[in-house]
């Protein structure tokens, strides 16, 4: 059974009990909430790992760490190394999005390797593939679609990005409004390039049915993927990304009924006062099934830093709703990302999930940000360095400068902590 027709039994499986223990919730909230399809748990029977996570419903935000070869970068070596410095700086999840190499060595590569649930767009390797066997991309047949839909999901990927969405439909609604960067999800473009050669519906929407088998007979997690998400604000919350949330909206439901859990993929590029109204529009014609949002982006000109325009997009998502933040990293827009892209990436979706967190926790996630100020009171160095989100960068900075007393070295004697607790007598309080 998957995890969705098992807590429809009342029946706990080992995943939702580390699932309750690391949230510290009970048993029953996390069972009742998976079969309300309001939280998944991303575990493909192939593929057991240690760092199993919720997402969902009054669960921690989690964060997701994109790594991958493109066409003309990136080595196996090169795709581990990102692999590992996702997990250690944090990462829920990792996807492996790679379109460059040996895919399918690197995918299994990564299963292995991976202490962490792993994503993948299985669209990718059956288009790329069916290049190489046909030529044009787009001459890749329903069965080349399926056929690398269930390797993945055999091989071990615990969820899948579908973009069943991307229908006849959305793309009439594409071709009337006018958007000025159209269509920038490398997946829903695959797909609306198929559609349009071969003047056929989406195979993934037509075949939703197959997909669904697929899905159950491996416990792989859907993520409805959002190929007609903004890309610029000029094109934010327009009709073509409505048009295909309804559409999701409905195999939201269909994948309940086939005892499928699912989750809904979110835009993009949103300018601030669009956000909240996207969590709620989202939550609402999806039935409260868990949001997975990119970013979103808050501006299009943070190029070279648009780790920090996600953040700030993340944070304001997560207080109203989104579940599963996806990272973007200073390279996004630019290059494939190094490692050192990818650990900035990480933090920066930890640090705004986490802000939302406080917000939505009552008091819970706070508790760990009360431990730092009472060490910042104290000047007690240690702990503020065991606490941050980057405890090697904190350590660095510290010692950049040589410090003769208990202080930092940007207030040196002149320290207000030392200064009031000196003058008024109030020493810090204990963690």
């Amino acid at each position: 059974m998957t995890q969705i027709e098992s807590a429809r039994k009342g029946v706990i499986t080992p995943e939702m009990k580390q699932v309750a223990q690391l949230e510290q919730v009970s048993d029953d909230f996390v069972c009742e909430n998976i079969a309300a399809g309001k939280i998944v748990v991303p575990a493909n029977v192939n593929h057991p790992v240690t760092g199993i996570c919720g997402i969902g419903k009054g669960l921690k935000i989690k964060v997701n760490a994109n790594i991958g070869t493109s066409s003309d970068v990136g080595t196996l070596p090169g795709e581990l190394e990102k692999l590992h410095v996702s997990i250690k700086h944090g990462a829920d999840t990792v996807m492996d999005l790679s379109t460059g190499g040996d895919i399918n060595k690197i995918r299994r590569a990564v299963l292995k390797q991976s202490t962490v649930p792993i994503g993948t767009v299985p669209i990718y390797q059956a288009m790329i593939e069916a290049g190489q066997k046909y030529g044009p991309i787009v001459e890749a047949t329903t069965d080349d679609i399926f056929r690398a839909i269930e390797e993945q999901c055999a091989d071990g990927v615990d969820f899948i990005t579908v973009h069943c969405g991307v229908t006849q439909a959305a793309i009439k609604s594409l071709k009337n409004q006018r958007r000025v960067t159209d269509v920038v999800s490398r997946g829903g473009a695959f797909l609306l390039g198929w559609m349009l050669y071969h003047d056929q519906e989406n195979p993934l929407y037509e075949n939703y049915e197959r997909l669904l088998d697929i899905a159950r007979k491996y416990d792989v997690t859907l993520s409805l993927g959002d190929g007609m998400r903004p890309g610029s604000l000029s094109d934010a919350t327009d009709r073509p990304q409505i048009q295909e949330l309804i559409a999701l909206g409905e195999l939201v439901e269909r994948a309940w009924d086939a005892g499928v859990q699912v989750m809904v993929e979110g835009p993009g590029h949103l300018p601030l006062n669009h956000i909240a109204m996207n969590m709620q529009i989202q939550k609402s014609l999806c039935k409260e099934a868990p949001f997975y949002v990119l970013g979103p982006l808050v501006t299009d000109i943070g190029a070279g830093y648009d780790h920090i325009t996600a953040a700030i997009g993340g944070a304001i998502a997560g207080a109203y709703g989104a579940d599963f933040l996806c990272y973007v990293t200073p390279a996004e827009h630019i290059s494939l990302p190094d490692a050192e892209d990818v650990k900035n990436g990480v933090i920066a979706s930890r640090i705004a999930a986490h802000a939302a967190d406080i917000i939505r926790s009552g008091g819970k996630a706070a508790e760990i940000d009360k431990k730092m100020s009472i060490a910042r009171k104290s000047l007690d160095w240690q702990t503020q360095a065991e606490l941050s989100m980057d405890p090697d960068k904190f350590k660095e900075a510290r010692a950049r400068y040589a410090v003769k007393g208990r202080a930092c070295s940007m207030c040196g004697d002149y320290c207000a902590m030392d200064l009031v607790e000196k003058y008024l007598g109030i020493t810090a309080t204990k963690c």
